[in-house]
């Protein structure tokens, strides 16, 4: 199917990146139970939709990164713009989310951190992330990201830290180092998707093919080498470049994954503004409720 059948085990699935994603479930599993019960007997064991969000944070970054998806992101935009959304938009918010406050507070509670999150401004967060990924859907950069490994490797990684940085303002799971209200964080959000935008507008409303990635068989070649191992320059001889296992014109392919990274933002956002609303809401009725009760005949000191 799409041409996998061509492509050996190692290539499909990473396996370093299988064994990593392995890994860090098993650490996050032993962090919400014996660690907690040795070191944090007292702190409230992580729910099962924490449990849930983080597992599924885990797992769809590494189907992003690692799994077949990868591969075919380097054979079709629409898929690379399907990872770069599961792995920047959707796995962040989820991997936070689904992390207990206490992890998070003996990790980066130290003085180093603190005197680290001094640069955890929303603002500058916001703006890093966005500029960084719109940056790189510049077909020039693109092409040039893609086409060496060691930078292509850094990139990502810088990608995915500064969405965690961006998310950490909205999704923040620790009460007193959040530093946007609910108000604010709806805000915060909007801004994303308007940042977000242009990059989505200039992939959909090119008018020809931008990334020689995906329409220069030579390149596209160069850029397989971080996904198969050996002589990628056989590839050519065999396939002739990735018009073979495409299944729509370069144009449309470009244009598709450009909607599909609008809409998964949209939805996603939405989502999340949802979630920030409801968290506001129960706030805003607890601090109404402790009002009432301490006030009144019965609630008279």
């Amino acid at each position: 199917m799409l041409g996998l059948e061509y492509f050996s085990f190692r290539a499909l699935w990473s396996p370093w990146l299988l064994f990593l994603t392995i890994a860090l479930l098993i650490g996050y599993f032993y962090l919400i139970g014996p660690w907690r019960l040795k070191h944090f007997p007292n702190e409230r064991r992580a729910t099962p939709w924490q449990q849930l969000m983080a597992v599924s944070g885990i797992v769809l970054l590494y189907i992003a990164q690692g799994g077949p998806m990868n591969l075919l992101g380097h054979l079709m935009f629409t898929f690379h713009m399907a990872n770069m959304s599961i792995s920047y938009l959707i796995a962040p918010p989820l991997i936070i989310l689904g992390i207990p406050a206490y992890v998070w507070r003996f990790t980066f509670g130290k003085p180093f951190w603190k005197r680290f999150s001094r640069s955890m401004n929303p603002i500058f967060t916001l703006v890093l992330f966005n500029v960084l990924f719109s940056f790189y859907h510049i077909p020039a950069a693109h092409d040039y990201i893609m086409t060496n490994y060691l930078l292509h490797e850094f990139y990502y990684f810088v990608l995915l830290v500064t969405a965690m940085m961006m998310w950490w303002q909205i999704t923040c799971p620790v009460p007193e180092w959040s530093r946007l209200n609910g108000l604010r964080k709806m805000a915060y959000v909007f801004a994303s998707g308007v940042l977000l935008t242009p990059a989505c507008a200039l992939i959909i409303f090119a008018g020809e093919p931008m990334y020689a990635v995906y329409n220069d068989p030579n390149v596209w070649a160069k850029a397989m080498n971080y996904c198969v191992a050996g002589n990628t320059q056989q590839l050519l001889s065999q396939f002739q470049g990735p018009a073979f296992f495409n299944l729509m014109a370069p144009a449309e392919d470009q244009q598709l994954g450009g909607i599909l990274m609008k809409l998964v933002q949209e939805i996603m956002y939405g989502c999340i503004l949802a979630y920030i609303f409801s968290q506001w809401n129960r706030q805003e009725n607890a601090e109404s409720d402790g009002d009432l009760r301490g006030t009144g005949p019965a609630g008279t000191v």
